[in-house]
């Protein structure tokens, strides 16, 4: 038996640390791999005296040396019960030379010597913009914008005359015979500009934080398999600090269940969900806020209530009818019916949910209680999926990895295979897909480090997809969790049919997700999304950058930055916010940030506002400017005081 036939394979699934999927997030202290790397460069300086530079692709290179290994233990002959311990296959310069170049994977026939000097100079930070966002409206954005279909067109109009001034309107139009005046026309212009303040604080990675539907609560789903329901009918709570009673269990998870979390917030309800496969990777309410699903990479969704007091788990299945649980793998990748849903959605009736996963997409009928449909959609997996019309839910939209958006008519699911069309222009793998719910716009980003606008009715063909669109452009070798980017040959796809391209946000280290601004605020004008380099990027739809809110300035929960309990500014790492959501009723959103750099792992939700939206109590970032000047008043009046001989002094008379 060889040393792989040993490996307890149940022991790792438990231990969620060991996964490596698509979407673990790698940091500076869980990349284990780091110290080998150094010593790797000293033993190869040793014997060759060639030094070896620090580059971004020596994780590549690891793995390549440990997939040597296994070719070299396949190549012997041997039938793997031998006991002799693997050798090393020997590696060469010209090995390590091709390793380093981010093409490696490639024949090296594929390109000639003057693209190797090329790639050596695109290689910068992890962070690095290629492609600058725009700082002018782009035309077709701007043709959005005046079109009717974003918002009203009098608040843009007077946006550009700089007529902003809400109470002149209101008094201005209260002399008129009609009188009313949207709420529209009043908050589309106000926008979520401060840094914002901690609200709640895990000790497991966030990775989904969304409002409900009419904004009354908030839901968290956190890698520890908790979700947790906040009402934000209530202001926040003074903060009070809990004893915290943080140990590692055996799974290597950090445990907090004697306190669960720190918040400000009144929590309505924590469900500990059923555990899958490393995190819940996707959430969806259904249309009356009553239910929740949740998916978590294997091939089982979960129902849960949010409003009641009830934790009942309700699984949805999505393997064969009649599939048989074998012996389980590592992950169960080798089992040919096992795969994993990554994102989720109720259907618009609430009758049905639609799952994306490994390739494929699945239809779930709740009512006959059966799985209706399975199409084999992509060529690597579905990320995420979402409705285009949220009134009907006929036209579905699924996002892969394989850089293409597929458009597919709910009508007719099931009965063909081929998608009623194909959205093409990403060169790299797809994180996140929404809708502005229209049946016509929607927002995707992608790890080519862009955001893209797409209209429906401009899609490409599948015939025309079949005949060239299809082609893949993606960088080899390229992997978004370690933060790395190199600079690509093509900013798009040579068949582009998206509207608008926004960018300057980092789309690195998790699956990040963008969303359109509400409707019922601001029309849906503004696109938002997180970012790997720990920022907010609100764009508006011509595509500059309206605000940038920076999660390294958030305040503390304590409401008070100069307490001891100050849980931020983060110093030991950079915060990746991976979602974020805009308030339907004011001008608030919530974040959902990582500290990568703490030990246990540290997830910070904050609440971002308006600067004016609480004026007459002061918004949290006036109310500490308050503080810091009359603190400095006092203590100018203290210098100036003088003593007089005999006088009592302040503090005896108080």
């Amino acid at each position: 038996m060889s040393e792989y036939d040993r490996i307890d394979f149940e022991m790792l699934e438990e231990n969620d640390d060991d996964y490596d999927g698509p979407d673990a997030y790698v940091d500076e202290e869980d990349d284990d791999s780091l110290l080998d790397l150094e010593d790797l460069q000293d033993l190869i300086q040793e014997r060759t005296g060639v030094v070896v530079q620090e580059s971004p692709m020596l994780p590549q290179i690891f793995l390549s040396l440990f997939n040597s290994q296994n070719v070299h233990r396949t190549d012997t002959g041997g039938d793997g019960n031998s006991s002799e311990p693997r050798q090393l296959r020997t590696i060469g310069i010209q090995d390590l030379h091709h390793l380093l170049n981010p093409r490696s994977l490639d024949s090296p026939t594929d390109y000639e010597e003057d693209d190797e000097e090329e790639e050596s100079e695109n290689v910068g930070e992890w962070h690095q913009v290629w492609f600058p966002p725009h700082k002018e409206p782009q035309q077709p954005g701007v043709e959005l914008l005046m079109g009717g279909e974003f918002g009203s067109v009098s608040s843009k109009l007077r946006s550009k005359r700089n007529q902003r001034n809400i109470s002149q309107m209101i008094l201005g139009q209260s002399s008129r015979p009609r009188g009313a005046i949207s709420r529209e026309n009043m908050t589309s212009e106000l926008i979520p500009n401060t840094n914002g303040v901690a609200v709640a604080s895990y000790t497991a990675n966030v990775y989904c934080g969304q409002f409900s539907r009419d904004s009354s609560f908030y839901y968290t789903c956190c890698q520890d398999f908790r979700l947790h329901i906040y009402d934000m009918t209530s202001p926040p709570s003074p903060y009070m600090k809990r004893p915290r009673n943080l140990r590692r269990s055996a799974t290597g998870v950090w445990d907090d269940s004697d306190c669960d979390h720190d918040t400000t917030l009144k929590i309505l309800k924590t469900i500990q969900g059923s555990a899958g496969r490393w995190t819940i990777t996707d959430s969806h309410l259904s249309p009356n806020n009553e239910r929740m699903i949740y998916s978590s990479i294997s091939p089982t969704v979960y129902m849960t209530s949010t409003l009641d007091s009830s934790v009942t788990q309700t699984p949805i299945s999505f393997q064969e009818p009649n599939h048989r649980q074998r012996a389980r793998t590592h992950w169960g990748w080798d089992d040919e019916n096992s795969f994993g849903i990554w994102s989720c959605r109720f259907s618009a009736d609430g009758n049905e949910v639609v799952a994306g996963g490994s390739g494929q997409i699945f239809v779930y009928d709740l009512l006959a209680d059966r799985r209706t449909v399975k199409i084999i959609a992509h060529e690597d997996d579905v990320n995420s999926c979402c409705w285009a019309d949220t009134a009907s839910g006929n036209v579905l939209i699924s996002a892969s990895d394989d850089t293409f958006l597929k458009v597919w008519d709910r009508r007719s699911l099931g009965a063909s295979q081929k998608p009623s069309g194909v959205l093409v222009g990403h060169t790299e793998g797809i994180t996140n897909v929404s809708a502005k719910g229209d049946g016509r716009y929607i927002i995707s980003n992608g790890k080519d480090q862009a955001l893209r606008l797409w209209d429906l009715r401009k899609m490409c063909s599948s015939e025309d997809f079949d005949n060239g669109a299809n082609r893949d452009y993606r960088s080899r070798g390229f992997d978004y969790r370690y933060g790395h980017y190199s600079k690509p040959k093509h900013a798009a796809h040579p068949r582009d049919c998206s509207v608008m391209t926004y960018r300057g946000h980092a789309v690195l280290r998790t699956l990040i997700r963008c969303h359109f601004s509400p409707a019922e605020t601001t029309g849906g004008q503004y696109i938002y999304s997180g970012s790997a380099d720990g920022k907010i990027h609100i764009w508006s739809l011509d595509g500059r950058i309206v605000q940038v809110l920076d999660r390294s300035k958030t305040s503390a929960m304590t409401l008070d930055p100069f307490a001891e309990e100050c849980i931020l500014p983060n110093t030991r790492g950079t915060v990746c916010v991976r979602d974020v959501s805009w308030n339907s009723n004011e001008p608030m959103m919530m974040s959902a940030g990582w500290d990568g750099g703490r030990s246990p792992p540290k997830s910070v939700v904050a609440r971002h506002e308006w600067r004016g939206l609480s004026k007459m109590s002061y918004g949290l970032e006036d109310w500490i400017e308050k503080q810091n000047i009359e603190r400095s008043e006092r203590a100018t009046r203290t210098r100036q005081t003088l003593r007089v001989p005999g006088a009592f002094d302040v503090e005896e008379d108080d």
